[in-house]
């Protein structure tokens, strides 16, 4: 699984304009939604909702994971964007959350969603890469981080 296949540059928000948690959720599931990624709209944002409700997808260094399973979606699908400031997710590090990268599956999918969900942990726990998460200002340049850092090739 790559993630630069499924997170495609026009599947990248820089900067979000949302302000709060639930704000940056509805955002990304618009364009999710708006480049054909999701059958049913309210029914992926209603998941993503409630799986945060739940418990927080804050996962720390800055990053949140808000995901779910939905019938919304044929396959997985994900979107990444970074806040114009950060957001408050409830992190469980309690630091606001610069980098966000969501990700909705059908229910009946859950190895490709569970490789996606570890896969985007490796790549923030490596300091190099959210440096440069920090750093892009535009979509097409945090696409090429992921890319880059995902098959290795960062240096």
């Amino acid at each position: 699984m790559e993630l630069s296949k499924i997170i495609t540059p026009d599947r990248i928000r820089v900067p979000l304009k949302a302000i709060n948690k639930t704000d940056a959720i509805t955002e990304l599931i618009d364009l999710l939604a708006s480049t054909g990624g999701l059958v049913d709209r309210d029914a992926a944002l209603e998941a993503v909702l409630k799986r945060e409700g739940e418990r927080t997808t804050g996962i720390g260094y800055g990053l949140a994971i808000p995901h779910g399973k939905s019938d919304g979606c044929t396959r997985l699908v994900m979107v990444a964007g970074k806040p114009a400031r950060p957001i408050d997710f409830q992190s469980l590090d309690g630091r606001p959350v610069a980098f966000i990268v969501l990700l909705v599956s059908p229910p009946d999918q859950t190895g490709p969603h569970i490789q996606a969900l570890a896969k985007i942990s490796r790549l923030m726990n490596i300091e190099e890469f959210r440096d440069a998460v920090d750093r892009v200002t535009t979509a097409a340049e945090l696409h090429a981080i992921i890319a880059t850092h995902e098959t290795g090739n960062a240096g």
